[in-house]
């Protein structure tokens, strides 16, 4: 009696701590995407192309929250430009958020337009070029480049190689004749080389547009583009694989409806950037915008 006394605890234990387990693993095939949402069952998996744009990062992983509260596994794919686009029209990519036309991803679209299924506008008015702080009095223009004696190391900071803006930029200096380098890095990286350039009140120009969160939280201008190389304002799209319509509308009819103007994206953008992770950000703007998210998915 007294060795089952002495045995009894740890049988007890041991029990406890395999229900423990079982707990853990339901946890966490939950937390994984599989089971879907808060409407139940797996819809089925969508996946997204996020390349590295700060609107991009913050409508994509809106995006995923949506879809996962409504019973879908999204997979969000980083990716840069050009293989955004091969991937669509190859079919390893459901959606990208990221078109910008007429202008911008007009090499994009000439080369893959009976490829991909080209569909809604979502943001109405971008820009984008060259941009120094409001500081650098005495540039503001492109041609203003060659004849400023500020810019010590004569560096364009750009970011992704592939993106468009980076072979815009190529042709500005060619058609501006300036005596400049394009250095390609990443959104991220540019975005800290103008905030620690701002700091310490130095010369920078980088490559940027708008929408972007660096506009509200630095004082920028885009410099004048006399030549327009850089074109006219223009809309951000979606495209989707070629079958997606047929295979899944619930999801293209939401993304059809999908609209956001600047104080909108402005805010989603700048809750992204504050958060600890863009997917934290973009609930705490998910939860506050919940009646504008109905309309898209109604």
């Amino acid at each position: 009696m007294k060795s089952l006394r002495k045995w009894l605890p740890a049988v007890f234990l041991g029990t406890l701590l395999v229900l423990a387990a079982c707990g853990n693993s339901d946890s966490g095939d939950s937390s994984s995407g599989d089971e879907g949402g808060s409407e139940g069952g797996d819809k089925g998996t969508v996946s997204i192309g996020m390349n590295n744009w700060a609107e991009n990062v913050a409508v994509s992983n809106m995006w995923k929250l949506i879809l996962e509260d409504k019973g879908y596994t999204v997979n969000l794919k980083k990716v840069e430009k050009g293989f955004l686009y091969e991937a669509l029209s190859s079919g390893d990519l459901d959606i990208g958020m990221e078109i910008w036309l007429p202008n911008t991803d007009k090499p994009f679209y000439e080369k893959y337009k009976d490829d991909i299924d080209w569909r809604e506008d979502w943001y109405k008015g971008t820009q984008l070029g060259l941009v120094v702080p409001t500081y650098m009095k005495d540039v503001n223009s492109i041609e203003d480049l060659n004849s400023s004696d500020q810019f010590k190391d004569k560096r364009i900071v750009g970011i992704d190689a592939g993106a468009s803006i980076m072979s815009l930029t190529d042709k500005t200096i060619k058609e501006y004749g300036l005596d400049y380098e394009l250095a390609a890095s990443s959104g991220p990286t540019m975005t800290t080389e103008l905030k620690n350039a701002i700091e310490d009140e130095e010369p920078i120009v980088v490559t940027l547009w708008k929408p972007h969160w660096a506009f509200a939280e630095m004082d920028l201008k885009f410099l004048e583009d006399p030549k327009n190389v850089f074109g006219d304002k223009e809309n951000i799209s979606y495209a989707a694989r070629k079958g997606l319509e047929k295979d899944n509308p619930e999801v293209v009819k939401w993304f059809d409806n999908f609209m956001m103007n600047d104080d909108q994206l402005g805010s989603l953008m700048a809750d992204v950037n504050e958060a600890d992770s863009a997917e934290e950000g973009a609930q705490k703007w998910i939860d506050e915008h919940q009646d504008l998210i109905d309309e898209w998915t109604k």
